[in-house]
């Protein structure tokens, strides 16, 4: 009898089961001693809820628009790279579930599906998650072909000048299964090559800078969303540069450790930014709750990526869009609870972080 799967949790420990040990460890881990990877979830269990009573809540409404495209709830797929390692179809499996959900997807720079592939999936609002490599032309190719391909926004993941150190990466001499490639970079010369994972991370632009994200906009119309904010300040610069919208990350834990929890530094953000752009925010995302804290402290949405890429190696597409629907369905429960009929009642004033009770 198939074990029923009552929250977005429970997924990790079946995927464990069923996924090659370097595969999971791959998802799974963090940096070094992955402190900020288990502060990423510890955090949201120190801001409590305050609910309001006697409040009407036989209809809750979730629908947001995020820089203009209207989604059914805000919770978004964050960009997970190499997603066949967890099922053989991949973001292919993946988009398709978020177009049921009617939400966005972000795909990675290095997928093994496609940009093309993923569109030919079908309508959705997906973004195109861009790494910037050494090589600019490469950018330019990868945005251009992302517009082409209908996608709606560009974001530019900031934190990775160098590959963060994963040491269940290096136990496990981590390499993209042989039968898998980065999609978006097999060459279009009839010899079928494709650029290894290992030559991709080394050719990544330790170089980056506030001018790279003026020169992405000379190259796209797509508004372009800087991931990997963590503080006031450059969330001041990245508007002051051109950023559309602001992604509060800490790269799931994968890169810096003893960074704070991306929940601990979204109200600072959010009041730097003073509504001029868009602030969501992803890392620990597990819960209804922690969407609801997320945006009670200013987020317009979250994205959710681990929890994707768990569902997928344990139950396809089918996975994924249970996941969705079970955030969903606990988001709309703890707003009916906390008397929040609608997204915009969900204010300041409905969470406490426990240390100032």
């Amino acid at each position: 009898m198939k074990k029923q799967i009552t929250n977005v949790n429970e997924y990790e420990g079946i995927a464990k089961e069923k996924l090659p040990k370097m595969v999971y460890d791959y998802y799974a881990s963090g940096a070094e001693d992955q402190w900020t990877l288990k502060e990423n979830r510890n955090a949201f269990s120190r801001i409590l809820l305050r609910p309001r009573i006697l409040v009407d809540v036989s209809n809750v409404d979730m629908t947001t628009s995020i820089l203009g495209f209207k989604i059914s709830m805000p919770i978004m797929i964050a960009p997970t790279g190499m997603q066949k390692m967890a099922h053989p179809q991949g973001e292919l499996a993946t988009a398709r579930a978020a177009s049921e959900a009617d939400t966005i997807m972000t795909l990675s720079t290095v997928s093994t599906c496609s940009i093309e592939e993923v569109a030919s999936t079908g309508p959705g609002i997906r973004f195109f998650q861009l790494y910037v490599y050494k090589d600019r032309n490469i950018a330019a190719q990868l945005v251009k072909r992302a517009e082409k391909a209908g996608f709606k926004g560009i974001v530019l993941t900031v934190d990775r000048p160098f590959l963060g150190r994963k040491e269940d990466d290096i136990k496990n001499r981590f390499r993209l299964p042989p039968h898998l490639t980065l999609k978006n970079f097999e060459k279009n010369d009839g010899t079928g090559g494709s650029i290894q994972i290992s030559h991709a991370r080394g050719q990544i632009d330790p170089s980056l800078n506030w001018k790279d994200v003026k020169w992405l906009q000379t190259i796209t119309s797509l508004p372009i969303l800087v991931k990997g904010v963590l503080t006031a300040v450059d969330a001041r610069l990245a508007i002051e540069n051109g950023a559309a919208g602001i992604i509060v990350s800490n790269h799931g834990a994968r890169q810096l450790d003893y960074v704070p929890a991306t929940i601990m530094v979204l109200e600072e953000i959010v009041e730097a930014v003073e509504g001029r752009v868009p602030v969501l925010v992803d890392g620990g995302i597990r819960r209804g709750t922690d969407v609801f804290k997320a945006l009670a402290l200013g987020a317009c949405g979250v994205f959710i990526g681990r929890a994707v890429v768990f569902s997928l190696a344990v139950d396809g597409e089918a996975g994924v869009r249970k996941v969705l629907k079970m955030l969903r369905d606990e988001l709309e429960m703890t707003m009916a609870l906390s008397g929040c009929p609608s997204l915009k009642h969900i204010t300041r004033d409905r969470i406490k972080f426990a240390c100032s009770l």
